[in-house]
């Protein structure tokens, strides 16, 4: 497991373990995208597959990988978080195809495609995302690692790295629910990297701090209620106890396309699991939204368990892997 901090240890390897989480988990969901979990269960996903859904061979990645590449492709040659050019590449990804496996930008979620097409007319990055109770899409949570990296290892405080993290998210989903997930996974990040432990522990501690810190900035990040300290935390309310949480069965843990679902599957899987294979095929194997519950909880795992637990087979058929391991050289400011 890796030992990170924000004077450079061995940062370069942080990249590329997490990132590669994310597109390792989308694309052994990609081909079951869709699918309901009782399907999946009859054929359950026990390596990487091809076809499917997209019928595309084995290692093929999704629109998660793309925009997750993006941003962190901005952020590397930028040097900085760029929203302008963050959402000029997104631009590319749409309309050319670049960041993506075979030069074609396919499994668009609504709420990133009208947030493009909106910057497309405006060419205002800040006003761009949606941001009514509708617009609380996974599509900025399954994209928001390199941010969340880039926050931690460039030292930036709690504020300042929950401020960076919210602009990005934003920029496709800016509902304070959306931007509050993004948070919440900074803050699951954070203790992974800082102290030692079992993974659940670790979690435990990333969930209480990014609890504490909504509650305390409740006038700036979603507005008081007497129980929850915030009326948009309260939709995270079980992950509060990651014990507990852990505990439940199967039955009723959701696995949509609503971002409050897919935090939550992510960690659940995280903390049930004792491996990165055993985290990203119970992932996948929850049926329906897939690619992005894989790819959200691939990089916290390729985060915890390193780039070389995820498994040789897996990363062997990844689609661009070296293009990929090339984007991941990242330099922090």
């Amino acid at each position: 497991m890796m030992k990170n901090d924000a004077n450079g240890k061995d940062i370069k390897n942080l990249w590329l373990a997490g990132v590669m989480g994310v597109v390792v988990g989308d694309a052994l969901g990609c081909p079951v995208q869709f699918i309901t979990r009782q399907e999946v269960k009859a054929d359950p996903v026990k390596k990487m597959i091809g076809y499917g859904t997209f019928n595309l061979p084995a290692g093929s990645w999704t629109d998660d990988s793309s925009l997750t590449l993006a941003l962190l492709s901005s952020i590397g040659d930028r040097k900085s978080v760029d929203t302008t050019d963050i959402m000029n590449r997104f631009v590319e990804w749409l309309d050319d195809g670049e960041y993506t496996p075979f030069g074609m930008s396919f499994d668009i979620g609504r709420g990133t495609m009208i947030a493009i097409e909106k910057y497309k007319r405006t060419h205002d990055a800040v006003t761009c995302g949606g941001t009514s109770e509708h617009d609380n899409g996974n599509g900025s949570l399954m994209i928001i690692l390199p941010a969340c990296i880039y926050g931690y290892v460039s030292g930036l405080s709690g504020e300042e790295a929950v401020d960076l993290i919210h602009r990005v998210s934003a920029l496709t989903h800016g509902h304070m629910r959306s931007k509050m997930a993004c948070g919440i996974y900074y803050f699951c990040m954070k203790p992974i990297l800082d102290v030692e432990g079992p993974l659940k522990e670790r979690l435990q501690r990333g969930v209480t701090a990014a609890f504490d810190f909504y509650e305390k900035n409740s006038d700036k990040y979603g507005g008081a209620t007497e129980k929850y300290g915030n009326d948009e935390l309260a939709y995270y309310d079980r992950i509060r106890d990651i014990e507990a949480f852990s505990e439940l069965p199967e039955k009723d843990i959701k696995s949509s396309g609503y971002v409050v679902d897919s935090l939550e599957a992510a960690i659940w899987c995280l903390a049930t699991t004792g491996s990165f294979e055993e985290c990203e095929l119970k992932a996948v194997n929850l049926g329906e939204d897939t690619d992005t519950i894989g790819a959200t909880a691939g990089g916290l795992a390729g985060i915890f368990y390193g780039y070389d637990a995820i498994p040789s087979d897996w990363l062997e058929v990844i689609q661009r892997r070296e293009w990929i391991e090339e984007r991941c050289d990242v330099e922090a400011k």
